[in-house]
This record gives C-alpha cells, sequence and structure tokens, in this order.
C-alpha cells in the first residue's frame, strides 16, 4: 500500500486525474473493508505497546501522522475510527487552528514542534504545518517570496525529524467536489451536525480551485524519500479508514519494535515474590 498510493518524488501533481472515489488494492465493498479494519486492531495494538515497551530502553523511534485535506474530507473521522484502534494512553493528538497571537510571533514551526510525539508515541496531526502554504497561499497572508521559502523549510525539517527517529506517514484525504457538496448538505439536514457547519465553510468552497493549486504544489515539493505524501481516496469513508490503517499497519511492521529484555534477575525476583 504504501508504494501504491505514494506520491512520487519530484513528480508534478494533478489532483483531478486521481478518483476520489477509487479503491486501490481495497477490499471488495465496505462490509468487507469494515471486517478488514477491525481484524487489524489487534495487530496494531500489539505494535504499539511494543513501540512504546522499547522506549523505556531508551528507542528513540515514534511515529507522526499528518492528515491534510479539504473540509468534510475526513480527518476527524480518522483520528476516531483508525486511532480508536490503539491505546489513547500511547498517543499524542493535536488538531491545529488558526494560529493564536502567540504562535504568530514565533517562525511558523514552533508550535508544531511543541506538538511532535516522544520517543514510543503515535502522534497524530489533524492539519498540520502544510496549512502554512496551504491556506497562506490561497489566502495570500504572506508574501510569496517567504512562502517560497517555507517549501524548503519543512523539507529540512522533516528530515531532520526522520533523522532523529521519527517515522512520518503524511497522508492527504482526497475528496470530490461533489461529494464535499454532499456531506455539507448532510451536517445542514441533521440539526445534530449543525455545529460542524459555519458560513466560512461556503466561503472556503468558493475557492475550490486555489485550493487544488496549493495542494499540488504542496505534495509535489514535499513528497520526499524522508517524508512522502500519500494520497488517500477519500470520498469512500472505509476505503480511508482501511487505508490509513493499513499504511500505519506496514510502517510499524517495519520499524519491528522488540520487548526489552528485563535489566533484573527474573529467577530471583520469582523467587522472592513467591515467599512474600
Amino acid at each position: 500500500m504504501t508504494d501504491l498510493l505514494r506520491i512520487p518524488e519530484g513528480e508534478r501533481v494533478d489532483l483531478s486525474s486521481y478518483d476520489a472515489a477509487a479503491t486501490p488494492a481495497g477490499p471488495a465493498d465496505k462490509a468487507a473493508g469494515l471486517a478488514a479494519t477491525a481484524r487489524m486492531g489487534e495487530r496494531l495494538a500489539d505494535l504499539q505497546e511494543r513501540l512504546y515497551a522499547a522506549s523505556t530502553q531508551g528507542d528513540r523511534r515514534r511515529i507522526l501522522l499528518v492528515l491534510q485535506g479539504m473540509d468534510t474530507s475526513g480527518k476527524g473521522g480518522t483520528v476516531k475510527h483508525v486511532i480508536g484502534l490503539f491505546n489513547p494512553s500511547g498517543c499524542r493528538i493535536k488538531a491545529f487552528k488558526a494560529p493564536t497571537a502567540e504562535e504568530q510571533n514565533h517562525p511558523f514551526l514552533w508550535r508544531i514542534m511543541k506538538a511532535l510525539p516522544q520517543p514510543g508515541e503515535i502522534g497524530i496531526f489533524d492539519r498540520s504545518h502544510y496549512e502554512d502554504v496551504l491556506i497562506a497561499r490561497v489566502r495570500e497572508l504572506v508574501p510569496r517570496s517567504q512562502l517560497g521559502r517555507r517549501y524548503g523549510q519543512i523539507n529540512r525539517f522533516e528530515k531532520a525529524l526522520a533523522d532523529d527517529g521519527v517515522t512520518i506517514v503524511k497522508c492527504f484525504l482526497h475528496i470530490s467536489y461533489e461529494q464535499q457538496r454532499r456531506r455539507l448538505l448532510e451536517r445542514l439536514d441533521n440539526p445534530d451536525k449543525h455545529w460542524k457547519f459555519t458560513m466560512g465553510d461556503l466561503e472556503e468552497r468558493a475557492l475550490w480551485p486555489a485550493y487544488q493549486e496549493a495542494y499540488e504544489i504542496a505534495l509535489e515539493r514535499c513528497s520526499t524519500e524522508a517524508a512522502p505524501w500519500h494520497l488517500i481516496p477519500a470520498d469512500r469513508k472505509w476505503y480511508r479508514n482501511w487505508a490509513i490503517s493499513t499504511l500505519l499497519l506496514e510502517h510499524l511492521e517495519s520499524l519491528d519494535p522488540r520487548y526489552p529484555k528485563a535489566d533484573f534477575d527474573v529467577t530471583e525476583a520469582r523467587s522472592r515474590l513467591q515467599a512474600s
């Protein structure tokens, strides 16, 4: 799955050429997809525990899942359904909103560095440092010359993280314009979902072409060997969850974390315990 969904390094990206409703290498249908995702839960939880256990003996490795996508693409749903397979005590989840006044007084990566996972943890970013080359580009929040430098800063930052033991799994949740309309209408049709809707959602939707271009540039310039981007067709929620779960499983299996050996005499400890 990693190779199948990966954005090739340095290649031109045309999002219109990707089918947001596709299910590459996925299960046959929704029922099969839900079942397959559930079956991964035990294995994912086991590998997560091993990763955390290894950190107690100095292993600095950890995982950072970066979720980006248009409104309604399923960033929050991924956190709920995929990260729900893990032990929450070993996860560090951060949803990035508009920068605060304090954050605006620092370089744009400052708030990101404060939210990084610690050794042994699985970190999840619901939006991320990429907002600073996405909305910042679309809304012209910074000069283009400054914006252009940020892609290189991001690549160097992610390379440094990878060198320090962070496995970065970047997922762009690719939703279609038509599917976004349906999901926004569902929110309007359900009073229990009105809190998830703002008139600003319509303003952002009107900028769809500009956001698509901004994403294409970010995916092209920032899909690197150290931190590649993965394009996840997201019109089908079950496939989105299955694909991201599969990516996390593949990366954890590649890390192959091991439980540390006891640094005490097990036989002596057992004898003393039995005698107590």
